[in-house]
């Protein structure tokens, strides 16, 4: 299970909170795009991905993946394939809000 959590610095930067937007139908599309190309790789036997969206505080939990399978080795490489093409692929933006301003981050097409 991978569950991530609002960090409150980047690069030593103070965070004060996250806000995410996301393209619900694409992004549901492709979560389930990437867990079938998890099941075809590893002996996984079910998968969860929830990750929200709106203003996240620090310390809240942003994304949650959990994978079962028979052996903790697939499940935990399946977990970490499932959250590092997550951050590439799916339609989610981040932006993070500083005190003295904010930017945009993991913007994908």
């Amino acid at each position: 299970m991978f569950i991530g959590t609002v960090r409150n610095a980047t690069k030593g930067k103070p965070v004060i909170r996250l806000e995410f937007e996301a393209y619900e139908p694409m992004a549901i599309a492709e979560m389930e795009k990437i867990i079938k190309k998890a099941a075809a790789q590893w002996p996984i036997q079910k998968t969860l991905i929830h990750h929200r969206t709106g203003i996240l505080e620090v310390g809240e939990v942003p994304v949650i993946i959990a994978v079962s399978a028979a052996h903790r080795a697939a499940a935990f490489d399946a977990c970490r394939y499932i959250i590092d093409t997550l951050k590439q692929t799916v339609p989610i933006w981040k932006k993070e809000i500083f005190e003295d301003g904010e930017v945009w981050v993991a913007a994908h097409p």
